[in-house]
């Protein structure tokens, strides 16, 4: 098991190292760490469980207490949250990329329709109707005359 050993006794000093590191990385000077770093310190360097001040609040009060945020209020119906995946008009991830595709689909055959169309409007190359054989009406033979 690592790291399973334990740091022995804990002095004022290591308290005092730890809150120091504790104000740096909460972006204060390490020189003047507030009461709140030492404690902290303190109890990671014991192994104290870390008390929530919200949930220390909540266990002041009593449990009757405790659920009414707003005593004397009567609440009112949340509005349907969507899930994680849901657009906001309650898709979810797999419609939405299958409604993407599907315009895309639709975009792809009218570009297809619309180059299809401006081929047949062009008018062809101007091809010789008597040059079956791949010649022009200059390259024939003379007439003979009798």
């Amino acid at each position: 098991m690592e790291n399973a050993a334990g740091i022995g006794t804990v002095t004022s000093e290591m308290v005092e190292a730890r809150a120091r590191e504790l104000a740096a990385i909460n972006g204060r000077s390490s020189s003047e760490p507030s009461e709140t770093d030492y404690q902290q310190a303190k109890r990671e360097l014991t192994g104290e469980a870390e008390i929530d001040p919200q949930e220390e609040s909540s266990e002041s009060v009593p449990e009757s207490e405790g659920w009414d945020p707003v005593p004397g209020s009567t609440g009112r119906q949340a509005a349907d949250s969507l899930g994680e995946d849901e657009d906001a008009e309650g898709r979810s991830e797999s419609a939405q990329l299958f409604e993407e595709g599907v315009s895309e689909a639709e975009h792809d055959q009218m570009r297809q329709a619309s180059r299809a169309d401006q081929e047949s409007d062009e008018p062809e190359p101007y091809s010789n109707p008597f040059s079956s054989n791949g010649l022009s009406i200059g390259d024939a033979a003379p007439l003979k005359s009798h």
